[in-house]
C-alpha cells in the first residue's frame, strides 16, 4: 500500500469499474482528514492540489506534509497537481515529487495543446510520474483557473487522435459538467464517455462531481470514468463547518482552537467517506 502512481490507482478502478475520489486540499487539516476518510473505508484516495494551493502553501511545505501523513498509511495513496497551465509549476511539482499533473491547455488550440502536452509527458516520464490532458475547457472557475463560458466540444477522431499522440494516462473530456456548485442536476453526455473509452481504452477523470447525483456517478463509472473530482464540496464543509463552530464557540463565550479543529476535521472526514461510498471504492484497498 501507501504512495503509488495514478495509473496503478485509476487502472484498478478501470478494470472493476469503481471511481476512485479525486479530493482537493487546501491545508494540512483537510489534507489529514481526506487521508483519513480513506482509511477509515479502506478506499484508494487521490489527493489533488491546485497551483493556487502550491503557491499559497509552497511546493516544499505541501510535499512535506504529504510524505509525513502517508508514512505507513495502508491503503493505495497518489498526490495530483490539478489543472495547471502553468509549465513552471508542473516541473516544480513534478521534481518536489507529485505523483501526477494535469496540463491544463484547453484554451490553446488543439495542435498547441498537443505538442505540449507531449512534452509535459516526457518529462513526467523521467520522475516515474503520470498525466491527464484535456482538449476542452470544464465550464466554471476553479481556484482562479478556468472559464465560465463553455467551450466548444472536440470530435471523437480529435480526442482519439490526442489521446493516443500524446500518451497521456488519464483524460477529461467535457460531457456537460461543470466546475462549482451546479443550478440544477446537470444534463449529462454518456456517451461520449463510453465513445472514447471504448476507442481508447484509456481511463476518464470525471471532473465537476460535486452537485451529481447518485444515479449519474453509477452511471459514469460504469462507462468507464475511474477518477471522479471533487473540490466544491471539500471547500464548502470547510468553511460551513468553520462558521458553525465559529458562531456557537461566540455564543458560549469560550474560545478554544483545538476544538474547532478537531470539529471541522470531524466533517471533512465524513465528507470524503461520504463520497467514496457513492463511488464504490469503500473496501478496494489492494
Amino acid at each position: 500500500m501507501g504512495v503509488v502512481s495514478l495509473k496503478e490507482i485509476v487502472d484498478h478502478a478501470k478494470q472493476d469499474r469503481y471511481g476512485v475520489a479525486a479530493i482537493n486540499i487546501v491545508n494540512d487539516l483537510t489534507l489529514e482528514s481526506v487521508l483519513a476518510g480513506a482509511v477509515e473505508r479502506r478506499s484508494p484516495i487521490i489527493v489533488q492540489t491546485s497551483v493556487k494551493t502550491v503557491k499559497s502553501i509552497g511546493s516544499d511545505v505541501l510535499m512535506a506534509m504529504w510524505r509525513s501523513m502517508t508514512a505507513g498509511i495502508e491503503v493505495p495513496v497518489s498526490l495530483h497537481l490539478d489543472h495547471c497551465p502553468e509549465r513552471a509549476v508542473i516541473t516544480e511539482c513534478l521534481d518536489k515529487g507529485w505523483n501526477s499533473v494535469l496540463f491544463d491547455a484547453s484554451t490553446m488550440p488543439v495542435e498547441e495543446n498537443l505538442r505540449q502536452t507531449i512534452e509535459v509527458v516526457a518529462e513526467a516520464r523521467k520522475h516515474g510520474a503520470h498525466v491527464e490532458g484535456e482538449i476542452e475547457a470544464i465550464k466554471g472557475v476553479e481556484d482562479d483557473v478556468g472559464s465560465d463560458e463553455a467551450s466548444k466540444r472536440e470530435s471523437l477522431e480529435v480526442s482519439v487522435n490526442f489521446v493516443e499522440t500524446s500518451g497521456v494516462d488519464v483524460f477529461a473530456p467535457s460531457i456537460g459538467n461543470a466546475h462549482g456548485v451546479y443550478s440544477a442536476t446537470p444534463h449529462l453526455d454518456g456517451q461520449r464517455v463510453s465513445d472514447i473509452v471504448a476507442a481508447t481504452g484509456i481511463p476518464i477523470a470525471l471532473h465537476g462531481g460535486t452537485g451529481m447525483s447518485d444515479e449519474q456517478f453509477t452511471d459514469l463509472i460504469a462507462r468507464g470514468c475511474a477518477k471522479v473530482n471533487v473540490s466544491t464540496a471539500l471547500k464548502v464543509t470547510f468553511m460551513q463547518s468553520n462558521l458553525a463552530f465559529l458562531r456557537e464557540t461566540e455564543e458560549r463565550g469560550t474560545w478554544d482552537p483545538p476544538s474547532l479543529f478537531k470539529h471541522v476535521a470531524a466533517d471533512v472526514t465524513a465528507m470524503a467517506a461520504g463520497y467514496i461510498d457513492r463511488f464504490g471504492s469503500a473496501g478496494r484497498a489492494w
